[in-house]
């Protein structure tokens, strides 16, 4: 248990049987009255945002996470498989808990989350930027430079993201996970 004044961003609390995480909050002091804790909460399942107030010194259920590299293996269908860093013990992760599933290649390292008490996996993060290789891309023509022009490119992870126009097929990119939005070219 955690008193309400505690909770800071990446706190994960269990509320009317959910687990949240803190992604905001705000200490608020209003003229009259108590001070109260203003909060963000992520569902770590549904991914909803829900804005919650609470008062000072109000008792909540804490859960206990850890984060633990996994390095990707391979997958069957909607089944991901991943193997421990320290243990090399095999886990098995629904494709609906791994965020940026779309960037993931085989070798790559993800951070799982697991509820430590039940040992029951939360989610698991890609790296927030990786780099990739583009398979398939329309050839850019000499003089299309429009302000901000884009195409499609596909990577050779499957997934297609928006990238410029100068931007060819073989060449390499860094790619944001969280939006699938393009980064960069990189250099190799």
């Amino acid at each position: 248990m955690i008193n309400s004044q505690d909770i800071k961003n990446g706190t994960c609390i269990r509320l009317d049987g959910k687990l949240y995480f803190c992604i905001e909050f705000l200490h608020v002091k209003p003229g009259k009255g108590n001070t109260i804790m203003r909060t963000k909460l992520k569902d770590v399942v549904t991914g909803r945002v829900l804005e919650r107030r609470f008062n000072i010194g109000e008792r909540l259920e804490d859960v206990r996470v850890e984060r633990r590299p996994y390095q990707f293996s391979y997958n069957e269908g909607d089944h991901y498989h991943f193997l421990n860093q320290e243990t090399w013990d095999d886990i098995i992760i629904d494709k609906a808990l791994i965020n940026g599933v779309d960037f993931l290649k085989e070798g790559m390292v993800v951070d799982v989350v697991s509820d430590a008490s039940t040992d029951t996996i939360l989610f698991a993060d890609l790296p927030v930027k990786v780099q990739l290789k583009i398979t398939y891309s329309e050839p850019g023509v000499k003089g299309d430079t429009a302000t901000n022009a884009t195409k499609p490119a596909t990577l050779e992870t499957g997934a297609i993201v928006r990238v410029p126009l100068f931007i060819n097929e073989g060449e390499t990119i860094e790619v944001d996970t969280r939006d699938g939005s393009y980064v960069n070219r990189v250099k190799v």
